[in-house]
């Protein structure tokens, strides 16, 4: 890419997502979540709230 191009708003959430994993002090369950609703077209705030209690709900058993 060019120093000299912006990246668009969808190229720097695809970045952010496909990037999220590696971040260091991101819980690795978390972030394989959102990056798998991102991916799927499904990141609303209702699915976010939703997959956050799956997870919790895993946690506790």
């Amino acid at each position: 890419m060019n120093k000299r191009e912006v990246k668009s708003g969808k190229e720097i959430l695809d970045d952010f997502f496909r990037d999220i994993e590696k971040m260091p002090e991101v819980n690795q369950k978390i972030a394989k979540s959102l990056a798998s609703l991102y991916e799927q077209g499904k990141l609303t705030d209702t699915n976010v709230k939703n997959e956050l209690q799956n997870l919790r709900e895993k946690d506790g058993d």
